[in-house]
């Protein structure tokens, strides 16, 4: 048996004021991951990213579908051909309205115009599935519209009013005729 008397557990102690909880602070790990990923989003906001997804996703697909095992094809030969190089134009062209937005509308065009190509061309658009991605992803990029800045109406219709008022206080009236003007 021990002789040793028994010991309660100690008190978990609380922090002062001044020093901050472990709980509350964030780790480095996560400062930075908001940081990248606030940058991110930033990055995303001022492109057509949804666009170039969809657009690269329907590539994509028509793209593999050709490679897929022959119970599966469609059309092989030169079919197949065609559809991998329809895959290959959309998946430049979500690259095209991802890092240059300024050229949006050309690569919206082409993207729409190859995607509707691939129906005939490759195993009917990618079974219907890249097709509908391209065209989706085409028209968004032709539709997107750079987000600009917020106006302020309320100052400048205040600026305008005080402007307006302060020039008509400041203007002399005319003396005004009355009567019918003869003598």
């Amino acid at each position: 048996m021990s002789t040793d008397p028994p010991t309660d557990p100690p008190e978990p102690t609380r922090p002062t004021e001044g020093t901050s909880s472990p709980e509350k602070t964030a780790s480095p790990e996560r400062t930075v991951a908001r940081g990248a990923r606030a940058a991110f989003r930033r990055w995303r906001r001022t492109r057509p990213f949804w666009a170039a997804v969809w657009t690269g996703i329907g590539g994509f697909v028509i793209f593999f579908l050709p490679m897929a095992p022959l119970g599966k094809i469609l059309q092989v030969g030169v079919g197949g051909i065609a559809g991998m190089a329809g895959g290959i134009v959309l998946m430049a062209m979500a690259l095209l309205i991802l890092l240059l937005p300024s050229q949006r509308h050309t690569a919206g065009v082409l993207a729409v115009i190859a995607g509707v190509a691939s129906f005939p061309l490759s195993n009917l658009g990618g079974l219907f599935v890249g097709m509908f991605l391209s065209v989706l992803g085409g028209s968004m990029a032709f539709a997107w519209l750079p987000e600009k800045p917020a106006k302020r109406t309320r100052d400048l219709l205040r600026r305008d009013r005080a402007a307006r008022d302060r020039t008509a206080a400041e203007t002399p009236v005319p003396p005004v005729s009355v009567g019918s003007g003869t003598a």
